[in-house]
């Protein structure tokens, strides 16, 4: 082959490889693969706790309340509120809360045992809407590590636990002691 065919051969290789690049491309040319994602969640129950425990954290009796609304409030290592969401319970008066946007400026001080807790907000049962401190629902219930997690191809999330948290009667029947 002539050097001027040579450069033309060349010359159109080239242009074929701007043109085209995926076709040319070295087989050893790494992709990035995508980041794995970690997420907190914070779990729990919230039940109408019966007459007969009014006054006590006894949940003997209790039925869960479906469509209760908790709070899960964060706060960093200078108690600043980083973190505010409030999230809905289902059918069964289960809630899980997946703390999207949550980060942890110092991953020691800033940490979601010591810094998270959940307090109850409202009930939609009439009459089962006041407040109790069951495991410490009316001040702010600490998150517990029950070393739980859900992992999938680029995604693990860290789940806590809190509670069970309860709301009482506002009305119970009197009953005589003899």
């Amino acid at each position: 082959m002539a050097s001027s065919q040579l450069i033309v051969l060349f010359s159109s290789l080239l242009l074929l490889s701007l043109a085209f690049p995926s076709i040319y491309a070295s087989e050893n040319v790494t992709t990035k693969a995508p980041e794995k994602k970690t997420e907190v969640v914070v779990e729990g129950i919230v039940y109408c706790q019966s007459c007969e425990h009014t006054g006590t954290w006894s949940l003997s009796g209790a039925k869960p309340i479906p469509s209760a609304k908790v709070s899960v409030i964060c706060k960093d290592h200078k108690d600043r509120v980083n973190f505010y969401k409030v999230f809905v319970t289902n059918e069964n008066g289960y809630f899980y809360s997946p703390l999207e946007g949550f980060k942890m400026d110092n991953s020691l001080l800033d940490h979601p045992l010591q810094g998270c807790h959940v307090k109850l907000v409202s009930s939609p049962v009439a009459n089962c809407s006041l407040l109790t401190n069951v495991n410490y629902g009316l001040y702010g219930s600490p998150l517990r590590y029950e070393d739980k997690r859900l992992v999938g191809k680029n995604y693990e999330a860290v789940i806590y636990a809190t509670g069970p948290l309860a709301f009482r009667p506002s009305h119970c029947p009197f009953t005589t002691h003899n």
